[in-house]
């Protein structure tokens, strides 16, 4: 069988929260996430932030996370700007412009969104014959691994507050962001600098779930509707609950992002000690390294993987993503076997 480096979600959940679901299982609760364990899980969440004020849900996954929360935001004349890299205009089926809002993608730089780029779409959208930007779109770690810094953050934060713009964070991968290299932001900071973020659990050791942070007073009124409206509201929500206030409460959410993050690092770095050209040195989760045609196909057959990107006719760029139950014995094994097929490549074989 492959083993497979396609994404973070192959796995099921980590033990610890395994064990919580199943020491719970027979308790009954009420549902839709008004239970004991949800709200324990939001008060572990605003103590987390420092934000006592914010409105804490709990949907099940990024993409219908990412429509609730804009759907809700925005009036039905109402845009949404991201890059062109970002989830919701690469990979979500056109979600967000099925709700009735138009996506609004900007050139980003190392994946990130940047103030110019974001004047130069206000500048063009001037009335009432357009759409109305409304809200930035970004996410951390972004689509290509890179992380936001916090003064990258509290620019696009100052710039939201001269133009009445919202802001909202991906956190899919949030945790793999906060735990990288270099990373000088904090949960506080999120709060502080976001109108509405969220928490992602399915990548990061749940088996599934994201929890949603509004810290603008603005967007809190009546979003349990749209959660309902939108197909999000869980019957069982205690699952989530129990899930995250696993997570969160013992520290056991950043040492999962921090493995996921060392394995891809150890990958990273073998790539490069092969001669690998890399599309950009990622500190998360997510490696993209340059293999031929050829050494592409070889690797597939022991390994999954992602085709990212065309580079030329002979090499393209190939996405490897490492998770929090990864172990270490893969990596070196993955990477033994690319070394092999480079060597046979180079003799001919």
């Amino acid at each position: 069988m492959k083993y497979s480096f396609a994404n973070d979600y192959s796995e099921g959940c980590a033990a610890k929260v395994l064990d919580a679901l199943i020491e719970s299982n027979a308790v009954q609760t009420c549902g839709y996430g008004l239970d004991g364990y949800c709200e324990e899980a939001r008060k572990t969440i605003q103590k987390l932030i420092k934000c006592e004020e914010a409105d804490v849900h709990f949907l099940v996954g990024g993409t219908q996370t990412n429509l609730t929360v804009i759907a809700a935001a925005l009036r039905p004349y109402e845009a949404v700007i991201a890059v062109d890299s970002g989830h919701i205009h690469v990979h979500e089926t056109g979600a967000i412009e099925a709700c009735g809002h138009k996506v609004i993608a900007v050139k980003g730089n190392d994946g990130k969104l940047e103030v110019e780029a974001v004047k130069s779409v206000l500048d063009v959208h001037i009335d009432e014959h357009m759409v109305k930007p409304k809200m930035l779109y970004i996410s951390n770690a972004t689509e290509i691994g890179t992380i936001y810094k916090k003064a990258e953050l509290q620019a696009l934060r100052q710039f939201c507050d001269q133009n009445d713009l919202y802001l909202f964070l991906d956190g899919a991968r949030l945790g793999c962001a906060l735990n990288a290299e270099g990373n000088d932001l904090c949960f506080a900071d999120l709060a502080a600098l976001c109108d509405v973020f969220y928490i992602g659990g399915t990548k990061n050791g749940a088996l599934f779930g994201e929890a949603v942070v509004i810290v603008n007073e603005a967007l809190k009124a009546d979003f349990r509707y749209m959660i309902k409206q939108r197909g999000g509201m869980l019957a069982k929500g205690r699952l989530l609950g129990v899930q995250f206030l696993i997570l969160l409460k013992d520290g056991l959410y950043a040492e999962l992002a921090k493995h996921a993050n060392e394995t891809a690092q150890h990958l990273q770095k073998g790539m490069k000690e092969l001669g690998c050209q890399l599309l950009l040195e990622s500190p998360t989760n997510q490696v993209f390294a340059a293999l031929s045609h050829e050494e592409a196909k070889r690797l597939s057959q022991s390994y999954t993987f992602n085709h990212w990107e065309k580079i030329d006719a002979c090499c393209d760029y190939y996405r490897f993503v490492t998770s929090w139950a990864t172990p270490i014995e893969a990596v070196d094994g993955l990477l033994e076997e690319l070394k092999r097929i480079k060597e046979e490549i180079a003799c001919g074989l």
